[in-house]
Formats: structure tokens, sequence, C-alpha cells
């Protein structure tokens, strides 16, 4: 099946229904399939050749959507990119990915000022939203409805999104139409998607949860989508009571933004029911808030990366039970917990979380050595450390990048994270590892508090000797009102740790 299949279904089975709604307008699914292959039509008419990329720069809009169908039903690579980059960083990436064509939002216009001449690869340049010649609506114009005339292979590249954001220089994901088109089977199945839904996108599209693991099946189900182009509580709630939104993925930061906000009103929330969520670990307290504050809403936690997809699914009826876990392999995947061979771990032990199959990656875009560490022993590593039970279900210990070597002893940040959550005024917390002369390593722990609680760092040093062993207690405590974080509301870590290593040596 190939990306743009799942659009002409869809098409076909539903072509008076709203398939994207977005600040009062609503494109139906005819509408964006006409728009679609008008798009890739208009794409060859520029030269556009198979394999070709195209970058796109673009808040969540109905433009995305007609762009992510219309490249992929012209043979071309959609190459999502970051509205966070500096305009250096958006040089390395479209450079890197070797862009050919540029969709870019007129809202950042000002980042391509200073870098447009030194993009040799890139041949034209169209404007989201813009009001010129070289307006995106332009270009649609200049390709007809018609399907367009292109042999595509399911294991044809047909999209990459850039990872990396916690660690250094971002990476090209590419990925086959095989790969997504799994993933938005296995979504639809474990979030329980169906062509009910009002599926809520309001985390960014440039990122794979978005866009592969949320749009993607809710396309596939015929579902309508609503896209929220910046995120804000007050905007959310009423995008969902305005939509009547059934089904939403966010990001723990985005929840407990929710929860803890003071205009927070359940009424705006009547027809919600399912949240999926993913991206770094949500605190136990956000979950059982969320449970009481809004009872209707099944969670379903999910796991995995842009290299492979989602890999796990912890569903609402296993909660609280399995509050601690991120549930077991998801439909239609391979996961398994392993050894530095390959070999599958006794339940209880800790390995590292491996995937294989048709979900995984093709391969890192033109970084052949990070592709070759990525795939080893037939498996494509995640990098996650963890443990699995009996029953097959997953505990996260942590990023095995993450993990402290503290006196000959390893040590995994997320066990002490979850010590210093069950204080209750911590709302966040991230703990790594600096450089100590005795040990090599030693733990330093920086806590954001809930909004008006008072916590002092000898009860915080307290609580941690009671529960842990002397070499995992944090030797530094330092209070933050907010942490640095990726798009997808991940701790950078590796920006609170870098004045540490200066100088030294430490892999991240």
């Amino acid at each position: 099946m190939l990306t743009g299949d799942i659009l002409r279904r869809s098409a076909e089975r539903f072509p008076n229904k709203p398939a994207v709604l977005w600040q009062g307008t609503s494109l139906t699914y005819a509408d964006l399939n006409a728009n679609a292959n008008r798009l890739a039509n208009a794409l060859h008419g520029l030269g556009v050749s198979k394999g070709a990329k195209v970058g796109i720069v673009s808040r969540n809009r109905a433009d995305y959507a007609i762009a992510f169908f219309g490249v992929a039903r012209s043979g071309a690579v959609l190459v999502n990119v970051s509205v966070l980059y500096a305009p250096e960083e958006l040089h390395f990436v479209l450079d890197k990915a070797d862009v050919e064509v540029l969709l870019i939002e007129d809202v950042f216009l000002d980042k391509l000022q200073s870098i447009r001449g030194r993009l040799d690869k890139v041949k034209s340049v169209w404007v989201i939203g813009g009001a010129g010649a070289d307006r995106f609506e332009s270009l649609l114009a200049q390709g007809g409805e018609d399907y367009p005339a292109v042999e595509i292979g399911e294991d044809d590249p047909f999209c990459m999104t850039y990872t990396g954001g916690t660690t250094g220089r971002p990476k090209g994901v590419l990925c086959s139409h095989r790969n997504r088109v799994i993933t938005a089977h296995t979504v639809a199945v474990e979030e329980a998607l169906d062509e009910r839904d009002v599926v809520g996108i309001v985390t960014p599209m440039f990122h794979v949860a978005a866009l592969n693991i949320m749009f993607q099946p809710a396309m596939l189900v015929g579902a309508t989508v609503t896209f929220l182009s910046k995120w804000g509580v007050a905007d959310f709630a009423a995008m969902a009571r305005e939509t009547r939104m059934t089904a939403a993925f966010m990001v723990p930061t985005q929840v407990a933004m929710m929860l803890t906000d003071p205009g927070f009103d359940p009424a705006n929330f009547t027809t919600f029911g399912k949240l999926t969520f993913a991206g770094a670990p949500m605190p136990d307290w956000v979950q059982r808030e969320l449970m009481e504050k809004l009872p209707a809403v099944k969670m379903t936690q999910i796991y995995g990366q842009s290299e492979v997809g989602v890999l796990t699914a912890l569903r609402h009826w296993y909660l609280p039970e399995k509050l601690s876990s991120i549930g077991r392999q998801a439909f239609n995947v391979d996961v398994a917990v392993v050894d530095p061979d390959g070999r599958p771990v006794a339940p209880g032990e800790i390995g590292e979380i491996v995937s294989r199959g048709h979900n995984v990656m093709l391969e890192y875009y033109n970084e052949p050595e990070q592709t070759k560490a990525f795939f080893r022993h037939g498996w494509g590593w995640t990098g996650d450390v963890g443990t699995i039970d009996e029953a097959g279900f997953i505990t996260l210990v942590d990023r095995s990048k993450d993990m402290i070597i503290s006196g000959g002893e390893n040590v995994y940040p997320k066990e002490i994270e979850n010590v210093i959550y069950e204080l209750p005024e911590v709302s966040e917390c991230a703990v790594f590892g600096i450089p100590d002369d005795k040990w090599g390593e030693v733990p330093a722990a920086y806590v954001v508090l809930k909004k008006g609680a008072v916590l002092a760092e000898d009860r915080l040093v307290e609580h941690c000797a009671g529960k842990l062993a002397r070499f995992k207690r944090p030797r530094i405590v330092k209070f933050l009102e907010a942490f640095p974080k990726t798009s997808m509301g991940k701790i950078q870590k590796n920006v609170l740790r870098e004045s540490y290593w200066q100088g030294r040596e430490k892999k991240i």
C-alpha cells in the first residue's frame, strides 16, 4: 500500500466528509484528494524527478496535508523541517537533505533570507500563505487533477524527518511508503481510531508523532483532523470545544499544562475520549490527575522513535496496575529486549530495546556509519534500555547514552527521577551525570516545582537518601523555572550538562 492510496481510498469512501479542519475552514476528502494530485503534477512540471527531495517548513495547517499527500504521489521525498531551527540549522538540514524544492510558510521567510544565497541545491521556493507569484496556491494551479503518471513501489523512499535534537547534529531518518503505512495501521488498531473521530493534531507536523503517528492513521480510517497551528491551553480548549474533538496525541508537558491551567474547564472536553501520549515520560501524578478530572478520557501510552515508528502500546484497561510500564509489543511489529549480542534477556534483566521488520527505517540519509551502528544482529537498536516481564510488558529504564558510570557502578537517571517524582511538589525533574575526580561521574538533579510549591533542597536530598543507595543520590540539586526542551517536550539534558563537561570527554 502506498501513502497516496490512504487518501484515495478514504476519498472514495467519504468524498464529501471533512478531512481537515483549520481555523474555521474545512477541506473535504474529495478536495484534499484533488489538491494532492494538483501538487504532484505541478512538481512534475517543475522537473522534480522520482526520489528528489521537497522540503517543507510550516506550522500545522491545511496546506501541510496537501503537501504530505501531493509529494508522496509525485514519487519525491518530503523532507519535514523544524520551524524552530535557527537560520544556520535550517541551512544545515536543507543542504544535508539535498532539498531541491522548498515549501515555506510566509512567517518563516526571515529565516531564509540570510542563507538563501548559500542554498545551491534549492532550485525553487514556494511560499505557503504568501501573496506573490511564488505562493503555494500558484504552484497548485499549475497541476491537473488527474492521478500523476509515475510508478512508485512500497519500498521507495517517501519521507524524511530529522531527529537528534537532544544529542547534537540532527540525522535524516529516511523511510519508505511501507515503513509508514505499517505504522499507520499499528496506530489505528492500538488507538482504536475510526471514521467517527475528530482527531486533534496539536504537536508539530514536522515531527513523526503528529505526522505519521496521528495524521496518517486518521486519514487511513477516514477520520476528520483538526489542526492547531500553535500550542496554547486556551486555544486547545477552544478547538476541542468548537470541533467536538474526540481524540488527540499530546506530549506529557501539554497534558500537565492543560490540567494545571487556572482556566481549566471540563466542559470544553465533553467529546474528548481518546488521549494518546508519548515523546517523554509522563509523571504518574499527571496521569492520576487526568483520570480524576477527565474520567471519560481513555489513555493509550505509546512508545517508539522516528526510526522505527510505534513499538509498544499500553491501553487504558491496564491502568493503574501497569502505570510505570510503556506497554507491550504493539500490533504488527517485532520488538525485543536484548543483550549486546542481540540475544533476548531474561524477564527482569536489563537490555536494549530493539525492533525489526517493515516498520524500521531505510537508513540515516547519507550517514553510512550511523546507519551501520543502528542496524546490528538483524535488529534496529533504539538506544533505549529497559526490562521485560513474563507477560511481555516493557519498562523503560533509560537512554543508554544517559547512563551514569559512577565508581564503576551503572546508574540510570530515570530510577532517581522516579524517586524525586514521589515528592508532591515536583512538576518535572532531570537527572544527569557530571564529572567527578574521584568517582568519574556523579548524579546531578535539576527540578521544576509545581506553581506555588515550595521544596527545600535538604528535604529532597533526605527523601532520596531513604530510597536510593549512596552512589545514586544526587550530589547537586538545582531548581529551575523551566527546562530547555525539544519540540516534542523532551528535556534537553545535553544543554543542562554542557557547562559541566566543557574541556572533558563525555559521550552523549
